[in-house]
Formats: structure tokens, sequence, C-alpha cells
């Protein structure tokens, strides 16, 4: 094992890997936007997006083909059709899932729970002044 990072960089078979100068990003443009953001900000109205999403995923394959080469499809159905091409070209769901949570929702999760049947209470003892008119002095 190396001793000190210097050597470690120059044995590394990757090429032109070496640190960050110092104030330099390693991921200068920040992480991508998600489609329904994009989508937005290009002047589409939320249920326009959750509408084409929910049709184009009850497209066939063929079908998402056909949007993507259609030459006059919208930036929205090209955007979707896009997603849904990478997932099934990539073998990945990330795409689907995202479009499928933006329309549906996320799927509901079960949480095991336990409650112990002792009353909350337990051990603390109250008294009440039953001589008391109300009356504060």
């Amino acid at each position: 094992m190396a001793k000190n990072s210097r050597i470690t960089a120059v044995s590394n078979p990757i090429p032109n890997n070496k640190p960050f100068e110092k104030g330099q990003s390693g991921n200068p443009n920040g992480r991508p936007r998600k489609y329904v953001s994009t989508l937005i900000d290009q002047g589409y109205k939320r249920s326009e997006i959750n509408d084409t999403i929910q049709n184009m995923m009850a497209m066939t394959l063929e079908e998402v083909k056909a949007v993507w080469d259609n030459p006059t499809a919208t930036v929205l159905e090209k955007t979707i059709a896009s997603a849904i091409r990478k997932s099934i070209e990539k073998g990945t769901l990330y795409s689907m899932e995202t479009l499928l949570s933006r329309v549906y929702g996320q799927p509901k999760q079960e949480v095991a729970a336990t409650i112990s049947p002792q009353p909350i209470w337990q051990g603390v003892k109250l008294q009440v002044d039953t001589n008391h008119n109300g009356n504060q002095d």
C-alpha cells in the first residue's frame, strides 16, 4: 500500500487522474435537472405533463419510438419518450420510476411498530384541589 497520496496518484492507471486544484469543483455543471423541472421551465403546466406521462406510459414500444422519430412531436412528448427509451436501453427503471412517481405518487410503505400496553402517565401522580373555588389570590 502506498505511504502517501502522491505515489498513489502517479501509480494510478487512469489517465489524467490528478487531484482537484484548490477552489475547483469535481462537478462544475452540478446535478442534472429533473425532467419535470426542465419542462415546467419551458412553459408546460403540471397537469399537461402528468397527462402526457400517463398516456405515454400506456404506449407500446413501437408507439414510443414513433413519437421519438416524429419531427412534429412536442418537446414534452420527446422528453418523456427519451426518458422511457433511456430506461429500456440501460435496463434500469430509474427514469420510469421517476415518471410513475410523478403521476401516481410514491408507493405506500409499511412500517412495523410495537405498542406498549403501559399507560403513558404511569407513575405520575395528579393532585386535584377540590376546596378551591376558582378564586385566585
